[in-house]
C-alpha cells in the first residue's frame, strides 16, 4: 500500500504543526508530527483499523490526537488522506 496526501491534507498538517509551534513550542509541534506519522504508519499496516464514516462507508475517520482527526479513503493499492479536522471546530457536516 502507498500513502497519498491530498493538497488539502498536506496544508492542514503543516498548518496545525505551525499553530502548535507558535502557541506552545517547537518541541510540542515535533511531538504532534511524530504522533501523526506513527498513526499513518499504523494505518499502512492496518488500513481498516479506524471506523467508517456514517455519511459515507468508503470514507474512514482516524485519530491523530484528542484535538485532531483525519479522513481517508482506501483504494486498490493506495490510502488517500483526504483532509485533517480540528476536533475543536463545530461539526457542521461531519458525523462519525
Amino acid at each position: 500500500m502507498e500513502l497519498i496526501f491530498t493538497d488539502e491534507a498536506t496544508e492542514m498538517l503543516v498548518s496545525v504543526s505551525l499553530f502548535i509551534e507558535q502557541k506552545w513550542s517547537l518541541k510540542e509541534a515535533d511531538k504532534f508530527l511524530a504522533q501523526a506519522y506513527k498513526t499513518f504508519d499504523l494505518l499502512l499496516k492496518h488500513p481498516y483499523i479506524f471506523k467508517a464514516s456514517s455519511l459515507d462507508q468508503n470514507i474512514r475517520v482516524g485519530i491523530i490526537s484528542k484535538q485532531c482527526s483525519f479522513f481517508y479513503e482506501i483504494k486498490e493499492s493506495q490510502i488517500v488522506i483526504l483532509f485533517l479536522w480540528d476536533n475543536r471546530q463545530e461539526p457542521i457536516f461531519l458525523k462519525t
